[in-house]
């Protein structure tokens, strides 16, 4: 350690030496300090922040964050965490060291975020912003828990984004029969959209459906799987979570129009996926549908949330909902609590009437 005076420049620099999180020694020098306080001061913290901790640049860091996660999680999960990480995070503390950035420097990049727009000039959505967040967060987290990190600077940063959408968009029954209309002249797609809408199933879980994953004695579909194309390849894995391994009961008409389709293409085999198309053509046939039927655009995973809205409007219970979608009750709850209809005026209502008959042993 050493706290020196640079008198060409009439200031004070710091030379240290420690060990890295790998235990090999290293040197750091700073320079430019105002007085041998400030240099002494800063030397202290560095030191005690440095110690065994990954002084390595968040480009080498998120080497090692590979490596240490590639092979735990789904490919796609992986895929999606790498996209927003060498798009998002990396150009921008990619060449600064792990133990080295400080909550000003993680303001300046939600900044530089939050300024950002899409290619269609459309700024960045909260939830977008969140997620990015949310993964900068797990780089630390990683760091902290395996590394030796002393904590995560984001906990003093000011949030970015929200983790709700600010609305929820979904079609009613009506719109989106009248969509379905345009949908008929191809049977891959009406097929496609009756699946997702009447069932609520996810897109990736629509697209690796095969023959044999339906009963059409009992009418039932079973999820056991979920289809991407991930950098040119298909790929299908498991669902989801655990949860969404689950069968569904389809109505009739909708287990008739299957095997109907099935008829139209005896080729077929039982193992194949029965709809080989990708989310993007979905995405253009619901561009095509709109356009032609005047509804509303929303999302293809909006078609989930049209399925909830209209088994709410139904009556069922947020735990009938939820064994149907593979999530967990408090999920659904949660998620689409807005949709629940009040029942408080009832509840009061039922609890006067109780009241004023304090002695009729019916009413109880």
């Amino acid at each position: 350690m050493s706290v020196s005076e640079d008198k060409a420049r009439g200031t004070w620099y710091v030379q240290c030496r420690y060990k890295d999180w790998t235990g090999q020694p290293k040197k750091k020098t700073k320079r430019g300090f105002a007085t041998k306080k400030a240099a002494l001061a800063w030397e202290r913290e560095f030191l005690a922040r440095i110690n065994g901790t990954p002084d390595m640049t968040m480009r080498e860091f998120y080497c090692i964050y590979e490596e240490d996660l590639r092979t735990r999680i789904r490919r796609n999960t992986w895929e999606t965490k790498a996209y927003l990480i060498e798009k998002k995070i990396l150009p921008f503390f990619g060449k600064m060291k792990v133990n080295e950035i400080s909550s000003r420097d993680i303001m300046r990049w939600q900044n530089e975020m939050m300024g950002m727009k899409t290619s269609v000039g459309l700024p960045f959505s909260e939830t977008y912003l969140n997620t990015l967040s949310c993964q900068l967060s797990a780089l630390f987290n990683h760091a902290v828990k395996y590394y030796n990190l002393p904590s995560n600077p984001m906990l003093k940063a000011d949030r970015m984004g929200s983790s709700k959408a600010s609305e929820m968009d979904f079609w009613t029954k009506d719109e989106y029969m009248a969509f379905s209309i345009a949908m008929m002249d191809k049977p891959q797609s009406f097929l496609a959209f009756e699946l997702l809408y009447w069932c609520g199933m996810r897109c990736g879980e629509l697209l690796a459906l095969t023959p044999s994953d339906f009963d059409f004695q009992k009418s039932t579909v079973s999820i056991t799987k979920s289809y991407q194309r991930i950098r040119g390849e298909d790929v299908v894995t498991d669902p989801k979570t655990k949860k969404s391994v689950r069968t569904i009961a389809m109505p009739e008409f909708l287990s008739e129009e299957v095997e109907d389709y099935l008829r139209l293409h005896p080729g077929i085999q039982g193992d194949e996926r029965m709809l080989p198309v990708s989310k993007n053509y979905l995405h253009r046939e619901m561009d095509r549908g709109c356009k032609e039927t005047g509804a509303k655009r929303i999302r293809i995973h909006d078609l989930r949330h049209s399925h909830v809205s209209l088994l709410i409007e139904m009556g069922y219970s947020p735990l009938a909902i939820a064994d149907r979608l593979g999530h967990e009750s408090q999920q659904v709850t949660l998620t689409y609590a807005h949709l629940f209809p009040n029942k408080q005026e009832e509840m009061a209502q039922k609890l006067d009437e109780i009241r004023s008959n304090p002695f009729d042993k019916e009413e109880w």
